[in-house]
């Protein structure tokens, strides 16, 4: 191995492990309000067009740290789309319990 390619594994690696605990805590919590829904869309729309440049050069570790960002964000833009349907849910089913109180007099 030459050292553009070692150094290219490394920081693969490095900036892989960097996301982890944002992913661990996203998973684990379910909580990404803090993250803008306008942002990780645009995040993936470009992943999606940046694959076809990063695929088309040959196999080596920009192939497994774009892999791990396109993962990486769409799972976050998934347990995003999750919350929000789960709020939404909520708020269906609140509005039903409060459209059907009545008030005894």
């Amino acid at each position: 191995m030459d050292i553009p390619v070692i150094a290219g594994a490394i920081s693969t690696a490095v900036f892989a492990a960097s996301n982890l605990p944002m992913l661990r805590k996203a998973l684990r919590t379910r909580d990404v309000s803090s993250y803008s829904p306008v942002s990780l869309v645009m995040i993936n729309a470009a992943n999606v067009v940046y694959s076809l440049y990063v695929f088309a050069l040959p196999p080596g570790p920009i192939w497994a740290l774009h892999s791990f960002y396109l993962v990486s964000c769409a799972i976050m833009l998934a347990v995003l789309l999750d919350q929000r349907r789960r709020a939404a849910a909520r708020r269906a089913v609140g509005e039903r319990v409060g459209s059907t109180a009545t008030i005894d007099v």
